[in-house]
């Protein structure tokens, strides 16, 4: 199918691939198929592939940020940009 038809069922179109239904999008430019399925995304995926960071240094990394945040002091914003500037 084509990227247009596939945006106008995208939530049933992601159903259909979570039940085990190949789904194929033709890229408009190349006419290559583009196959639509299910993985398993792990948050340490995207620190090893976009910045090179191992399993165990983003576990030192996390808690290192997780203390941090324990110590900083928050405030609610109000949605102006005012309270943004203080």
């Amino acid at each position: 199918m084509t990227a247009t038809a596939a945006r106008q069922k995208l939530g049933n179109l992601l159903s259909r691939a979570l039940h085990g239904e190949d789904i194929g999008i033709v890229h408009s430019g190349t006419g290559r198929i583009i196959a639509l399925r299910p993985v398993e995304v792990y948050s340490e995926d995207y620190a090893l592939m976009d910045y090179g960071i191992s399993g165990d240094r983003m576990e030192k990394i996390e808690k290192n940020l997780v203390a941090k945040a324990k110590n900083e002091k928050a405030r609610v914003w109000d949605g102006t940009p005012e309270s943004l500037r203080h």
